[in-house]
């Protein structure tokens, strides 16, 4: 193993859990940065970046709708989710400490809801205000309220699920995908947790979801070796008091945030005893931070879209909430096609990881959103220096560039833009090593 440098593992700590460094951060000590990453404390930046305030979207036209008055719903709920996901990325952007973002956009991605069919991005900035209050503290917390947020119970069928006519597919994915792992439930264990969760209904107009009593099953329950009349919360308790769902959350946190490889039993055991029977996300993440494997040069992640595009921002100070509106359409067009917008992901699975965003389409896109971000970064520092190309690298975080890209770097080094653009783009970059 080879063990990284400090200044390169507190790099990687801003990488992990954060959106990247932004100029003068790696001048902190590892334990230093971790504190301020896992305080999770005001922060300013985060503050005067406050979530904007939606109108309830309009009902979906029915069928004998004129064309005019369908068109016009389509436009409204198509700018409030330009606007959501425009919101977002600023935050992420102006937050001085990127933590507390960049953990809201790990569990967005866990329990993981898209837009395109909750038709509400009111109720999906509910979910994202959620995420956020519960993102360093209790996963307990955090599963009680997903289990009955409105835009989570839509995207996963839960209004049409009611006493005597089940709908299965919160509860199944609940156990699989959420708390418990694949294999570690049955189909009988899915038929009566879905049960358990009859009743919920969320409403699009007050953006709320209530249990209603005349649509739930009181009956008695055989979930998962225990009987009982099992509620939505009693259920999540049950679920995650199980010996395997531990595991299976820390393994989810290590496979995004430190490798691919599972971590080994010795290292499993040890976070398991970190996240402890309060479920603490922020204890998990110090012990995470603690394993050798943590500072090993060779657990390097791809970073997602989103993660790039939020680093390469606050790097070079780029606000999008300060752009024009075509440019932050651009910014949009340039996620979807690198593959990931917020809010849109293309399954209750989440999003792919690793080498699935290194496609050619997925660079042709990068390449025209790092140039769009350099056309609107202060590069004068970059401008005065006499070696330019180590100066793009301290404002991107990045101590050295392989023979390779510095080559590629010093065939652009005379236009200052040019040259951001391609180290944005550079493995340097675009890879937390």
């Amino acid at each position: 193993m080879v063990v990284l440098s400090e200044r390169a593992a507190v790099r990687r700590l801003h990488d992990r859990l954060g959106f990247g460094p932004r100029p003068g951060d790696l001048d902190r000590g590892f334990a230093e940065t971790r504190d301020r990453l896992l305080s999770g404390g005001p922060d300013a930046g985060a503050a005067a970046t406050p979530m904007p305030e939606l109108a309830t979207p309009p009902d979906k036209p029915g069928k004998n709708a004129d064309q005019g008055a369908k068109q016009a719903a389509k436009k409204q709920l198509q700018a409030q989710a330009t606007q959501a996901v425009g919101w977002w990325l600023d935050r992420m952007a102006a937050a001085d400490v990127s933590s507390v973002e960049r953990l809201t956009w790990f569990w967005h991605g866990h329990f993981a809801t898209s837009e395109q069919k909750v038709r509400s991005p009111q109720l999906m900035l509910a979910q994202n205000r959620t995420q956020r209050e519960h993102a360093l503290g209790s996963f307990t917390d955090l599963a009680r309220a997903m289990v009955v947020d409105p835009a989570l119970l839509l995207w996963l069928d839960g209004n049409s699920n009611k006493a005597g006519k089940p709908n299965e597919n919160l509860a199944r994915e609940f156990m699989e995908l959420f708390g418990l792992g694949v294999g570690h439930y049955s189909e009988d264990d899915v038929r009566e947790a879905a049960r358990a969760l009859t009743g919920w209904t969320a409403k699009r107009d007050s953006g709320t979801a209530q249990l209603v009593a005349k649509r739930h099953d009181n009956g008695v329950k055989h979930i998962l070796g225990a009987d009982g009349d099992f509620s939505a919360q009693s259920f999540v308790d049950l679920v995650l008091g199980r010996p395997e769902s531990a595991p299976f959350v820390a393994g989810r946190v290590w496979f995004r945030l430190v490798s691919a490889t599972p971590p080994a039993p010795d290292t499993l055991n040890r976070l398991v005893a970190a996240y402890g029977s309060r479920r603490d996300i922020r204890a998990l993440l110090r012990a995470i931070t603690d394993e050798p494997a943590f500072r090993d040069s060779a657990t390097s992640l791809v970073k997602q879209p989103v993660e790039w595009l939020a680093g390469l921002l606050r790097a070079l100070g780029v606000r999008p909430g300060s752009l024009d509106e075509k440019t932050r359409a651009q910014l949009l067009t340039g996620l979807r096609g690198m593959g990931q917008v917020p809010f849109q992901p293309p399954s209750v699975g989440g999003w792919a990881a690793g080498g699935a965003w290194l496609t050619t389409s997925a660079g042709v896109a990068r390449l025209h959103v790092a140039q769009l971000v350099a056309e609107h970064a202060d590069l004068g520092a970059v401008t005065k220096a006499r070696d330019k190309i180590a100066a793009i690298g301290d404002l991107l975080g990045v101590d050295s560039w392989s023979g390779r890209t510095r080559a590629a770097l010093a065939g652009v080094a005379g236009n200052v833009r040019q040259l951001s653009t391609v180290a944005a783009c550079a493995p340097e970059f675009t890879v937390s090593g």
